[in-house]
């Protein structure tokens, strides 16, 4: 199995992710998607690792960052949007 770890990164356009997301889909490459370093309690990741078919979220260890971005990924799950994120 090939994997990619996409870190996203303040400059990317959401149809770049989106683009990269494809690209990888059509190589048979599973993502693994990234923050970046000094991380807010910004959720957007969540999203963006949904929207980008991603097979896991990497997002911190310990802190408020991280509780703030699986807070919105039960969220998402209460609505079946994350069905397939751990089936790697």
């Amino acid at each position: 199995m090939q994997c990619c770890n996409f870190k996203s990164k303040s400059g990317w356009k959401l149809y770049d992710a989106l683009e990269f997301s494809k690209v990888a889909s059509n190589n048979n490459i599973k993502l693994i998607t990234s923050h970046r370093s000094g991380e807010s309690i910004d959720s957007q990741i969540s999203h963006i690792g949904i929207g980008t078919n991603s097979k896991m979220l990497k997002v911190g260890v310990v802190g408020g960052e991280r509780v703030a971005k699986l807070n919105e990924l039960i969220r998402l799950s209460e609505h079946d949007l994350i069905q397939g994120m751990a089936e790697v």
